[in-house]
């Protein structure tokens, strides 16, 4: 199983970045730990600032691999775009979020992408990401355990 979780803008300063709400943790701290309990799957990492290059990421992945695990930051509340790629893949997304995104701004509480992605996960920390690749892990499993 192939899994690529894509972190969009400023998620690059995990754990300097109002720790208050993100926790001092570093997301490369955070991954190298999320690879090792789950050593049996493909996971990678992909991070950028541009959104530009977040959509030719999920171009390049969107038919290849078995789910993406998706915090778009900001994009998420603006990007048309991004939920236009999504809706052009194959593979299952699912959105996350460290926040609960419904405790903050007001502008937060309105997802481009929530309509196109497989189900949407917030408010728990980086374990988020835990919980969107268990639920991947679990849809894998339904299938294969579906009769043909």
């Amino acid at each position: 199983m192939k899994i690529l979780i894509i972190n969009g803008p400023n998620l690059n300063l995990l754990g300097k970045r109002e720790v208050n709400v993100y926790g001092n943790q570093s997301f490369e701290s955070f991954f190298t730990a999320v690879q090792n309990k789950y050593s049996n799957i493909n996971l990678e990492y992909y991070q950028s600032n541009s959104e530009g290059k977040l959509l030719d990421k999920i171009h390049e992945v969107g038919f290849t691999f078995d789910g993406i695990v998706l915090n778009a930051g900001a994009y998420t509340h603006t990007s048309v775009a991004l939920a236009d790629a999504i809706s052009g893949i194959t593979t299952p997304v699912i959105e996350v979020h460290i926040s609960n995104v419904f405790k903050r701004e007001k502008f937060r509480h309105h997802s481009y992408i929530s309509p196109v992605c497989v189900g949407t996960i917030a408010g728990f920390g980086l374990d988020s990401y835990i919980l969107a690749i268990e639920s991947l892990l679990l849809k894998e499993t339904e299938n294969n355990n579906s009769p043909s």
